[in-house]
């Protein structure tokens, strides 16, 4: 015990959890934190990775798509703002509203490649 309480070793770095007036016992969080760290990268097995690789390319379509939604809600709001004020600002409305979907494009030659 030092002036900053009990010091655990993991992967290399010191980390210190402060004495508190309930006094808990930190020893075993940061060991369901190793457990969890090492079964996420699986360190020093030979199986296999904890995402498979469908699995993933199917995760990186999924946040793509949420993400390109996420964006196009607040152009597409603009978009035919503008729109109603002046007709001539369609091509620009309409290309700035397909932008995002290039994401999921994108992400859709992910699964291809896998």
């Amino acid at each position: 015990m030092n002036r900053f309480g009990k010091l655990y070793e993991l992967r290399g770095f010191t980390y210190a959890c402060s004495d508190t007036s309930n006094s808990r016992d930190y020893t075993s969080m940061i060991e369901t934190i190793a457990l969890l760290v090492n079964a996420v990268l699986q360190e020093g097995t030979a199986s296999a990775p904890a995402i498979p690789a469908s699995a993933g390319a199917a995760l990186a379509v999924g946040l793509a798509a949420l993400g390109s939604g996420y964006a196009e809600r607040g152009i597409g709001a603009a978009a035919v703002g503008a729109i109603a004020e002046d007709e001539s600002m369609f091509g620009r409305g309409l290309i700035l509203t397909v932008l995002p979907e290039t994401l999921v494009i994108l992400a859709l030659v992910v699964v291809f490649v896998v």
